[in-house]
């Protein structure tokens, strides 16, 4: 199967993430058995683009990891902040979902800025060009979640059109 070069390190990242890989010819060899062709030379640069590093783990081989973030970085909430203070005009709810409205071609913006912060009771993002929906995890509901980005925006409350 053929992916594209983003399919392919996110496949990479979950395997790293779901098992002991210690070798480049070992994730070829994983990329292999779910139907991906990737070269040693193409997995290499991958790593290296994903930061992966190799680390020992108790009692048995080196491993590779990817190094993520923690959770809200004091750099990536101040970044937030200013993202979402300068481009979100409208926070708008409903249930488990939290819509965001942007001046046209800025909603991507803030979705990067939500991913890489991981916000406490977000799931994920979904951006289009002035739109950008929200989905909030299980923990928390839709408004919960919209209040916390409407502070984050510094947006009033009051601006809150419907909500459940």
């Amino acid at each position: 199967m053929s992916l594209s070069k983003a399919q392919r390190q996110h496949r990479i990242a979950k395997l790293i993430e779901s098992r002991a890989v210690t070798s480049q010819a070992q994730l070829v060899e994983l990329l292999a058995d779910s139907g991906v062709v990737a070269t040693q030379a193409t997995v290499s640069r991958d790593l290296e683009e994903l930061g992966a590093v190799k680390v020992r783990v108790r009692g048995g081989d080196p491993t590779y990891a990817i190094p993520e973030l923690p959770v809200e970085p004091r750099g990536h909430a101040d970044h937030l902040r200013r993202v979402m203070g300068e481009w979100v005009v409208e926070v708008e709810c409903s249930h488990n979902l939290v819509l965001l409205r942007t001046p046209p071609g800025s909603a991507h913006v803030v979705a990067s800025a939500l991913d890489r912060t991981g916000l406490d009771g977000m799931i994920g993002t979904v951006a289009g060009d002035d739109t950008l929906l929200v989905v909030a995890a299980e923990t928390t509901t839709g408004r919960a979640l919209a209040a916390r980005l409407r502070e984050l925006a510094g947006l009033d409350a009051r601006s809150e059109r419907t909500g459940s």
